[in-house]
């Protein structure tokens, strides 16, 4: 059963302007984790600003529960927690108090609002910095307060945006276990990222973003059996040696699908490394570049992006 629902979704700020969501369609299922995977700029926040009624679509329809996001807004609000990329937290309140207030403009009151923060704060490990100032927190401190702040109200769907950016990897390894932990529980999530791992690790399915487009969506298994047996094969480069000649070389010689160049590493879409990587190696000599390391990859994420765009994910 179809929870969310999204119908040739578009989003132009102005109207010569480029399309900052075009066209989208999909169908989140009740209880699964459900990522949108692209990197900054594809239109994952500003779809999910529309979902949670903080933006007016342009084009197209969206759905919760089968309440309209255009026309139902507040039937909506009632059904989603959001979790969003900038943190909405009061800086020089406690986290009680933060969570008091955003409590409160969700309807909690009395008992049941007491009882939230209490449960909130125990879910995020803050009960012990429960009246210490945000100001005092750290970053992973303040995502989890933020994550707290998402689940007041135990909504049924949470949405949540780029949650791991800047922080430690103990934080971020604390909001992916308590991610699916959540939906363990039955709420359905919306996950935006551009980290590809973090897709790969929860998702139960995955919808690739790029300049506003759903280039593909499917299961994990779906989406790299679209590569066939591809692999990736990921030559950097030494010093501040650039790559884009010996990209430019590569993608002409044989069995590279795809190559592209990054802040120094070339990133080859190959049938096979083993037979790829000689040529490129003679390549890089003649070119006058240092290969300083090689990673071959197996099928992915990644090579999916790569195999779909000509670049690699993280661009």
């Amino acid at each position: 059963m179809s929870f969310v629902q999204v119908r040739g979704l578009g989003k132009q700020y102005a109207p010569d302007g480029p399309k900052a969501v075009d066209d989208l369609s999909f169908d989140i299922r009740e209880g699964e984790i459900f990522s949108l995977l692209g990197p900054n700029g594809a239109g994952k926040t500003t779809t999910i600003s529309i979902l949670s009624t903080l933006l007016p679509a342009t084009s197209g329809e969206a759905f919760v529960s089968g309440h309209s996001v255009q026309r139902e807004p507040m039937a909506v609000r009632r059904l989603i927690g959001i979790v969003p990329q900038d943190l909405a937290l009061y800086s020089d309140l406690s986290a009680r108090e933060n969570l008091r207030f955003w409590g409160e403009m969700r309807g909690l009151s009395g008992e049941q609002l007491k009882r939230e923060i209490d449960e909130k704060l125990a879910l995020t490990d803050l009960t012990e910095r429960a009246k210490d100032r945000v100001s005092t927190f750290s970053g992973g401190m303040k995502r989890r307060l933020n994550l707290a702040i998402g689940l007041l109200g135990n909504p049924p769907l949470v949405i949540l945006d780029e949650p791991t950016v800047a922080i430690d990897p103990q934080s971020r390894r604390y909001i992916l276990d308590w991610v699916k932990e959540m939906n363990a529980k039955g709420t359905t999530v919306l996950y935006t990222t551009h980290y590809m791992e973090e897709a790969q690790e929860l998702s139960h399915r995955i919808g690739i973003m790029d300049h506003g487009k759903l280039i593909a969506l499917g299961t994990l298994a779906e989406l790299v059996q679209m590569v066939g047996e591809h692999e990736t094969l990921i030559l950097r480069l030494q010093g501040e040696e650039t790559g884009e000649a010996l990209a430019a070389a590569m993608g002409e010689a044989g069995g590279v699908s795809k190559a592209s160049s990054t802040n120094g590493e070339v990133v080859l879409n190959v049938e096979s490394a083993e037979e790829v990587l000689p040529v490129a190696l003679r390549r890089a000599t003649d070119l006058g570049l240092t290969i300083r390391t090689v990673e071959i990859r197996e099928p992915n994420l990644e090579t999916v992006f790569l195999h779909l765009t000509g670049r690699a994910l993280r661009d």
